[in-house]
Parts: C-alpha cells; structure tokens; sequence
C-alpha cells in the first residue's frame, strides 16, 4: 500500500540518506523549522514539492500517482 502522506514519506527519505533537516534548509534556502513543519504536512504545493523531488532525486509525484491508481483499482 502507498503512503499518501507526504511529509512522512520526505523524512523517511531523508532519514533513508542519512541527512539532516539542515541540509534540506540549504537546498531549498530556508531555515530548518520549514522542514520540522513539512514532514507534518499530508499535502505539499506541487511547485515546493518539485524543489523537494530535485534536492533529494526522488519522485514524490510517483506516490501521489500510485496512491491514485490504488483508490481507482478498490
């Protein structure tokens, strides 16, 4: 089953690599508590989660497009 919570699915990636909040701050040129109030967020502004998709090269449309197909499929 795929997770459709966003923010979880960027801190466990995060978590995946072994980075820190800081350095996604730094990627996406803000200050560490945004990314604390991310991984809270079940929804992302697609233009920041783009941002977020290229800093970590990692697809998080992907999720959101296989969450579709699965409530499609039920």
């Amino acid at each position: 089953m795929n997770e459709k919570h966003t923010g979880k699915l960027i801190q466990r990636k995060m978590e995946e690599e072994g980075r820190k909040a800081n350095w996604l701050a730094k990627k996406l040129h803000c200050h560490r508590n945004n990314i604390y109030r991310i991984y809270q967020q079940e929804h992302i502004h697609p233009e920041l989660l783009h941002r977020i998709s290229i800093a970590l090269k990692h697809n998080f449309f992907a999720h959101y497009y296989d969450y579709a197909n699965e409530q499609i499929t039920v």
